[in-house]
């Protein structure tokens, strides 16, 4: 069985060994293996990754991007926090979004992260920083909005942007004060916090389960999040939840108590709010890791699930100049704990067929339980995981014996979790390999349309060749097209995609909108209210929320598009730079002289290329995308149905939004990191080479070639200080 790299994933070689084809190649099959798994998880609450397994796809995703900054944002990943609300609540818009943390898993991680701080702010290496570390609760986000001391609304993560109003539920958890008792609490004032379920309560409620004669729930997590999300609060009432707060989002002018994070968690518990008692203050890595020890040996004696450690820098001020990162802030991690294993018999392999043709195998297991939960499938990754190849050809040494080690059918295999879901394989027991189980022969045809499935020389992954015609692509398009995070149509979920295709209604995103007029044709065969699982309502319901997805931002449009490597980041980024679609297709069709397939280096291509974070894998497949005809006949058939609207600025208002901006040369004041950061949170593009669409370039000491073709195109070029007065006028 292949072992774990420094990758964390068994099949990976060194990120450093990688080509940039290579790196290209697998950073895209990892965002598509990610952005299913968080669908799963967060969406439809069918997880099947273990917590361990997609951390290690998140660190190897990483890695990839810190290798090859030109690749970072593919698919969108940085960006992606929880999941949609559910539709049987109402939806509350955070006023301050509520973003997930990055993940750290070896000392070395936290010892990096400490030294990162110091190179983003420019510190030296002796600089004291203070830190925070605390528990990480395993249990459900939740914000509490006060309105001069009261409890007015209470909401669930949701995607980060927008939850579930969950406040009749939460105001039945005793620990929540409904009135803040104190002088000094703010007139507005948002706290952030997990609402989580005790072992002994989880026992209970579990005996009481089963003395009813209902299912058990999973674990303490689940059955937290299952009560709080209730639509009887009676029956979240009679559920005994807690809640710790270790946070804020929205708080009055000047309203904070404190001006570090260690003081306002002490205010918040003067007010009343309960706090862990675990937190405390550190000075270095080192302390940050003995605390991490002290907490992981006295874990099981808690009371309630944690899953590691959450350090935080104290600074309030320098938390604001660390700023954000995509999904995470740049000033807090949380260290993880250690998979949990066990041994259980792989009886099957099964494939499945993803958006853009991937065949992903799955090993169906006997079920077991780790860390009480039972689980019963694991993510086999690939073709050469199976086999027991590493990604770069080479054969990676089993455990047992100094040869590769595949895995097959019948195998008994180990499997370690870190979380409440399914497992990684990590090992085979090879002294209980059964005599009669033979390799895997992986398929070379699709297991959904017969089409051949092929390998490109640089993948490790095998794709259907089918394309339009294979039925788990098509479904999976559309699905990815109606998706929270591209066009959102609420009632038009995994199984109505599934259905519509089945009928013949949906084949390609526009029948999306043609529904309704389809379905009042006197020809019409069926009405949607008359079919299955339907009715007047639901179906009236339906056509009203694809009719309010008429207009959509710009970017979301993009995204739904699926094209390969453009996720929500990128499309952002690319939407930001071009102001309509019409710009992007005129773009990429000029990107290809007549009479040629591929991209030139021309100045069409030059301007994709050139913008910032958007490097030559990303361009060739915005390029491929808009220069296929077919995929020209389904866009133009979409823009009939859908107008594509602006995206919203991040800084509408001021006086550097909208505009590109070049940073050159050794800056002073800040970290050319820092300096980027702070443009894109005024809503400026960051460009990484100079064109004649360039508004400014920021020109540091010894700037170059950068500054010299600025001048040559009439640019204009700021100092440091000129930038800074520039940013701060609006």
């Amino acid at each position: 069985m292949p072992r774990a790299p420094k990758s964390s994933l068994p099949d990976a070689p060194d990120v450093a060994t990688l080509t940039a084809d290579e790196a290209a190649s697998e950073h895209a099959r990892l965002g598509e293996e990610i952005a299913a798994h968080d669908r799963r998880y967060y969406q439809e609450d069918a997880p099947t990754v273990s917590d361990a397994e997609y951390d290690a796809l998140r660190r190897r995703y990483e890695a990839i991007e810190a290798e090859y900054p030109e690749l970072r944002g593919i698919d969108s990943l940085s960006e992606k926090v929880g999941a949609a609300p559910s539709a049987k609540f109402a939806k509350v818009r955070h006023a301050v979004p509520m973003l997930s943390l990055g993940n750290a898993f070896a000392d070395s991680d936290i010892e990096e992260f400490v030294a990162r701080i110091r190179r983003f702010l420019g510190l030296p290496a002796d600089a004291d920083i203070t830190l925070t570390a605390e528990p990480k609760i395993d249990g459900l986000s939740c914000s509490l909005r006060y309105e001069r001391g009261r409890l007015v609304v209470a909401a669930t993560r949701g995607d980060g942007f927008e939850g579930e109003d969950v406040t009749a539920n939460v105001r039945t958890i005793g620990e929540i004060p409904q009135v803040l008792m104190a002088e000094d609490v703010p007139d507005v004032l948002e706290v952030r916090g997990e609402v989580y379920m005790g072992h002994a309560d989880f026992a209970a409620i579990n005996a009481r389960q089963q003395e009813a004669g209902k299912p058990l729930f999973a674990n303490p997590r689940n059955a937290a999040a299952g009560s709080l999300r209730q639509l009887d609060p009676k029956i979240t009432a009679s559920r005994p939840l807690r809640f710790f707060a270790y946070a804020w989002g929205e708080v009055s002018s000047g309203g904070l108590p404190a001006d570090t994070q260690f003081g306002v968690i002490k205010a918040f518990a003067r007010w009343g709010l309960p706090t862990n008692p675990l937190t405390v203050l550190c000075h270095s890595a080192d302390q940050l890791l003995a605390h991490y020890r002290m907490i992981e040996e006295r874990r099981a004696t808690l009371g309630y699930d944690i899953d590691g450690v959450v350090y935080k820098v104290d600074s309030l001020a320098l938390q604001e100049r660390l700023g954000f990162v995509s999904r995470s802030p740049r000033w807090a991690i949380a260290h993880k704990f250690p998979a949990q294993r066990a041994v259980t018999q792989l009886e099957r392999i099964e494939i499945q067929v993803g958006r853009t043709g991937a065949l992903t195998p799955v090993a169906k297991l006997t079920p077991v339980t780790v860390g009480g939960v039972v689980v019963s499938n694991a993510s086999l990754h690939n073709e050469d995981y199976i086999k027991g190849i590493g990604g770069d050809g080479e054969p990676i040494r089993g455990a047992f014996e100094d040869k590769p080690v595949d895995i097959r059918e019948g195998d008994w295999v180990t499997i370690q979790r870190a979380g409440d879901v399914i497992p990684q394989v990590v090992d085979v027991v090879l002294e209980r390999r059964p005599p009669e189980a033979k390799p895997y022969a992986f398929p070379t045809v699709c297991p959904a349309c017969g089409s051949h499935a092929v390998r490109e020389d640089d993948e490790v992954v095998r794709r259907c060749t089918g394309g339009l015609i294979c039925p788990a692509q098509a479904v999976e398009r559309i699905r990815h097209f109606v998706s929270r995070d591209a066009f959102d149509i609420e009632g038009l979920g995994e199984k109505q995609v599934q259905a519509f295709h089945d009928w013949g209604l949906v084949k390609e995103p526009a029948d999306i909108f043609r529904l309704e007029a389809r379905d009042s044709d006197p020809q019409a065969l069926t009405r949607l209210k008359n079919r299955e699982g339907w009715g007047e309502t639901s179906a009236k319901n339906l056509f009203a929320a694809i009719e309010a997805r008429r207009r959509v931002p710009v970017n979301r449009f993009l995204y739904g598009l699926g094209i390969r490597h453009v996720g929500e980041t990128n499309a952002k980024r690319l939407m930001r730079h071009f102001p309509s679609i019409e710009a992007l297709r005129e773009a990429a069709l000029a990107a290809v002289p007549p009479g040629e397939e591929h991209p030139k280096g021309n100045e069409a291509w030059a301007e994709i290329v050139g913008i910032e974070g958007i490097g030559a894998v990303v361009a060739e497949a915005v390029v491929d995308f808009f220069v296929e005809p077919n995929n020209e006949a389904a866009l133009d058939a979409l823009l009939k149905e859908v107008t594509p609207e602006p995206m919203e600025s991040v800084a509408a208002g001021g006086a550097v939004a909208g505009k590109t901006v070049v940073f050159t040369g050794a800056l002073e004041k800040m970290t050319r990191d820092e300096a980027k950061a702070m443009a894109e949170r005024l809503g400026a593009k960051v460009a990484g080479s100079v064109s004649k669409k360039t508004d400014y370039v920021v020109a540091g000491a010894d700037a170059g070639s950068k500054l010299a073709k600025a001048r040559e195109l009439g640019v204009a070029v700021l100092t440091e200080e000129e930038w800074l007065e520039l940013a701060r006028s609006g």
